[in-house]
């Protein structure tokens, strides 16, 4: 398969997004990585709107908002066991939002291409 050239606009969206990824892929082990990714996302999604990589904002920033309102509730919910399993849940989906998002990225694809 041939992959078209990649506009400068399109080449600084993919960095922006790959910055994005590798901060929440590291910030589910360290959580300040993990807020400077979503942070990150935010900020950088508007100069991405036309590029061929928006969704990946997108998606960055509903891991980075689901991960963070999740963790707060699991995180009180520990106090009665039951959030332990559900933060270990919630890292796998993070992890696997992330990696997807990581492999169609380097593949010059849209978040939504293999779906």
């Amino acid at each position: 398969m041939e992959h078209n050239q990649l506009s400068p606009q399109d080449e600084e969206a993919k960095r922006n997004a790959l910055i994005a990824y590798i901060l929440l892929l590291i910030g589910c082990f360290t959580g300040l990585f993990f807020i400077a990714g979503g942070i990150w996302a935010l900020v950088s999604k508007d100069n991405a709107r036309q590029s061929r990589f928006a969704d990946h904002f997108e998606n960055a920033i509903t891991v980075f908002i689901w991960g963070i309102v999740l963790g707060v509730i699991f995180g009180v919910l520990t106090l009665i066991i039951i959030g332990v399993p559900l933060l270990f849940a919630l890292g796998i989906w993070i992890i696997y939002r992330v990696v997807k998002g990581l492999v169609s990225l380097t593949s010059d694809r849209p978040y939504r291409a293999y779906q």
